[in-house]
């Protein structure tokens, strides 16, 4: 278990994630990690969105559904 301390960035409070954290998360500078309640009232943190993930999901879907359209339009 890692700990984690609170610390002030600007007028806001953030978090200082080490390179091991980093690294099992996968992420570096600038990406976006998702805050989301866990299953016994804890929280988890990751590089993971489930909504993202549907919506990308049903974008796809929605593209091959009409495939031909597109191609049609892009020329």
């Amino acid at each position: 278990m890692l700990a984690l301390k609170i610390m002030q960035v600007g007028n806001s409070v953030g978090v200082l994630l080490p390179k091991e954290a980093l690294a099992k998360l996968g992420v570096q500078k600038g990406d976006v990690l998702y805050l989301t309640d866990g299953a016994e009232g804890d929280m988890r943190l990751s590089a993971y969105s489930p909504d993202v993930a549907e919506q990308i999901a049903l974008g796809e879907a929605f593209m091959d559904e009409y495939r031909d359209t597109f191609r049609a339009l892009a020329k």
